[in-house]
């Protein structure tokens, strides 16, 4: 598969974003984050969604953990493999261990989930499904998340199915790791 978009250098990120990649990159375990020499092309763009990403991961209320949970949840069911390298790492961080992970890919009816992250993986897998929540399963999340967090976890689902959807359409090449 080759990528549609060719990831840029400093020519065509401009400076500000040229600055952005390389520490990314860095932070990231690799030569080149593909998906921010990418995404950088589109330049004030590019900051402004790092900006509005950032709020979610790292920077929301819903624990790192449980948030690690979600998005490796939203890349297993959209088949985006960039995704899942680069969260699977940071998953390590936020105690996503390998048994952990094997749950998240069986989704919300694998044995070992409490409640709480019962809830969370079926109310990913069903907005993914449907692009909505029925009102049991609103129920049931909201039961352990509050409004606000209730709020930023449609976000963070959205953001990561729009990332994914990116990803895959502009054929974003997997990155090597150091």
């Amino acid at each position: 598969m080759t990528a549609r978009i060719a990831p840029g250098r400093l020519r065509q990120l401009g400076p500000v974003n040229w600055a952005l990649w390389r520490v990314l990159s860095i932070a990231s375990g690799t030569r080149d984050a593909h998906l921010f020499s990418t995404l950088g092309r589109a330049g004030g763009t590019f900051r402004g969604w790092l900006h509005f990403g950032a709020g979610l991961m790292p920077g929301g209320r819903i624990s790192r953990h449980e948030t690690e949970l979600v998005i490796l949840r939203v890349a297993h069911l959209r088949g985006c493999d960039y995704e899942t390298d680069h969260h699977i790492r940071l998953g390590r961080r936020a105690g996503v261990t390998a048994e952990i992970l094997a749950r998240v890919l069986i989704g919300p009816d694998a044995d070992g989930w409490g409640p709480r992250h019962r809830a969370l993986l079926a109310a990913v897998d069903e907005l993914i499904t449907t692009k909505d929540l029925s009102d049991g399963t609103w129920s049931a999340l909201a039961a352990h998340l509050g409004e606000r967090r209730m709020i930023e976890f449609v976000l963070l689902v959205g953001q990561y199915d729009m990332l994914a959807t990116t990803i895959g359409t502009l054929r974003i090449e997997r990155d090597t790791f150091r």
